[in-house]
C-alpha cells in the first residue's frame, strides 16, 4: 500500500541471527561477559589531633601496611579501597584531615557529603579525647547527618598502661560515644586490631545491615560497642 514496502518478520530474525553471529565471533572463546555490578560510593571522613594515627589507619585499611615513620599531614590525605559484598561493589572513599589546627579552614573538603565521620584520639593521651569536643563541634556545622564513630587508637600502647587509667580513660570514651549517639571502637593499626572491623560496621551502619561482630565491653579490652 501506498507504495512502502513491508519487512518481512523473517528477514527481520535473519538479520538478527546475522548480528549475533558477528558479534560472537569477536568475543574469544574463553572470555565470559559478568553482569554489571552496582557501585556505591561511601565517602568517609577522618579527624582529631595530629599525631593519634589517622593517616596510619587508613593506609593499614587500604595498603594493609604500617610504618612507623610519622609523616605529618599537611592539609587532606585522600584514599580509596573498593570491595565486594554480593552483586554490589562499595568503594569507600576515606578523607584525612590534618590535625593540626591551620588545617580547620579544610574541613569542609572532609565533612561535605561523608556518610560517616570517625572522630579519633590517642587512648594513650587524654587530651585528645578531651579535643574530640570541639572536632565534633566543627564538624556538625558542615554536616549534621553523617554517622559519627568514636575511634580510640594505639590500643596496644593503652594495654599496657596501669588499670584505673585505662578505666578512667573507658569511662569518658563511653560518655562522649553515648552524647555523639556514636559507636566506640579501639583499635591498634600497628598489632591489626579492630581496623577492618571498623569499616565492616560503617557499611552495616550506612546500609542498616544486621551486623554480627561480637561486641567487647571488658575494661581493658578493645571495645566494641556498637
Amino acid at each position: 500500500m501506498n507504495g512502502t514496502p513491508e519487512t518481512s518478520s523473517s528477514q527481520t530474525h535473519n538479520e538478527q541471527q546475522s548480528q549475533q553471529q558477528q558479534y560472537q565471533q569477536q568475543i574469544p572463546g574463553n572470555l565470559t561477559i559478568a553482569p554489571r555490578k552496582n557501585n556505591v560510593v561511601i565517602k568517609v571522613g577522618m579527624m582529631g589531633d595530629s599525631q593519634i594515627g589517622k593517616t596510619s589507619l587508613m593506609v593499614k585499611y587500604v595498603e594493609g601496611s604500617f610504618d612507623e615513620d610519622y609523616i605529618q599531614t599537611l592539609g587532606v590525605n585522600f584514599m580509596e579501597k573498593t570491595i565486594a559484598i554480593r552483586s554490589t561493589e562499595i568503594t569507600f572513599s576515606i578523607w584525612d584531615l590534618g590535625g593540626q589546627r591551620e588545617f580547620i579552614n579544610m574541613l569542609p573538603l572532609v565533612c561535605n557529603d561523608a556518610i560517616a565521620i570517625l572522630f579519633m584520639f590517642d587512648l594513650s593521651r587524654k587530651s585528645t579525647l578531651n579535643s574530640v569536643k570541639e572536632w565534633y563541634r566543627q564538624a556538625r556545622g558542615f554536616n549534621k547527618t553523617a554517622i559519627p564513630f568514636l575511634i580510640g587508637t594505639k590500643y596496644d600502647y593503652f594495654a599496657a598502661s596501669p588499670y584505673e587509667e585505662q578505666e578512667e580513660i573507658t569511662k569518658q570514651a563511653r560518655r562522649f560515644a553515648k552524647a555523639m549517639r556514636a559507636p566506640l571502637i579501639f583499635c591498634s593499626t600497628s598489632h591489626s586490631i579492630n581496623v577492618q572491623k571498623i569499616f565492616k560496621i560503617v557499611v552495616s551502619k550506612a546500609f542498616d545491615l544486621r551486623c554480627t561482630i561480637p561486641r567487647i565491653e571488658e575494661t581493658g579490652a578493645p571495645i566494641l560497642e556498637y
